[in-house]
């Protein structure tokens, strides 16, 4: 088929479909998520092959695996629904004249992932609405939360519960790995293990933190006490510079220790965190959607920024 008969005959349904199946691989999964029958995916399915002309999935027992050609479909189906959300969400804000301002606490591990994206696309929408960040850990932000002098907080979590009076959603998941400056005496070894790693200074979260707990936590679980030779910092600049100046150890997210080691400012040490702090999630008082459009539009905006993570 010619791409513009191409064009002309993949729907926005054919796009939902094929880029929900890339991650979830299940058709009852991919149902659930599109609330549509499973019947309804299988024929979207069907269609797609039909309009391609090649077989665009694999199955194996009752999942379902992308071909080489399902799978640069889908890579475009999400690009294009990317553009879609983002176009829905410029013409949303135009419509509504959202103004005001919305006050975010943020953990620094989560502020230079997510947010760069995210307020990019605030401002884009509604220029003339104001945006304050506070960084700080959790335990520091959620009290501000709770008095209303924040309107929502961003953190990584561990044992993650239910609170009162408070809405969550999670936003994406992302390990921490650690990390040791480019000239550390562990830096080329490939076998560590926990033992290896405790005698080192370390670059820790504040001592009254929920990242310091499951850190402390995670040693426990290995049969160790934590550091005592620690050092609580939440500044990335001059955690960077204790690295190369000291042979500390320390813990970043992966997507910025990856990029840091590609400037050859640290390496990542091959060590199983075992999850730790993966998850990160947004809080917000319940009733403050509603009030606040503002805080509505700035979740649309971090919902579309996470996408691409």
């Amino acid at each position: 088929m010619s791409s513009s008969k191409l064009q002309k005959a993949i729907t926005i349904r054919h796009l939902r479909v094929i880029a929900a199946l890339s991650e979830l691989k299940l058709v009852a999964r991919v149902s659930e998520a599109l609330n549509v029958t499973q019947p309804a995916v299988s024929k979207q399915i069907a269609e797609l092959e039909k309009i391609v002309g090649v077989p665009i999935v694999t199955r194996d027992r009752n999942r379902l695996f992308l071909t080489p050609i399902g799978q640069r479909l889908a890579d475009h189906a999400k690009q294009a629904l990317g553009q879609l959300d983002r176009a829905a969400l410029d013409i949303e804000a135009m419509a509504s004249g959202v103004s005001g301002a919305v006050s975010v606490g943020v953990v620094s591990s989560v502020a230079p992932i997510l947010l760069p994206g995210a307020i990019a696309l605030f401002k884009s929408g509604t220029p003339q609405a104001n945006i304050v960040i506070k960084e700080g850990h959790f335990v520091e932000l959620f009290p501000d939360l709770e008095a209303g002098a924040l309107d929502l907080l961003i953190a990584r979590i561990w044992q993650p519960q239910e609170l009162p009076g408070i809405d969550q959603l999670s936003l994406f998941a992302e390990p921490v790995v650690v990390v040791a400056g480019r000239n550390h005496r562990l830096a080329k070894q490939i076998d560590l293990e926990w033992r290896d790693l405790v005698d080192f200074p370390w670059l820790m979260p504040q001592a009254n933190s929920v990242a310091r707990r499951a850190v402390d936590a995670l040693f426990a679980e290995n049969g160790l006490t934590p550091p005592s030779n620690t050092i609580a910092s939440l500044s990335l600049t001059l955690n960077l510079a204790l690295l190369e100046a000291i042979p500390a150890l320390g813990l970043m997210p992966q997507r910025l220790a990856q990029s840091h080691a590609a400037r050859g400012d640290i390496v990542t040490l091959p060590i199983d965190t075992r999850g730790l702090l993966s998850e990160a999630r947004c809080f917000w008082r319940s009733d403050q959607v509603e009030k606040n459009p503002t805080l509505s539009f700035f979740l649309k905006c971090l919902h579309i920024a996470t996408e691409d993570l």
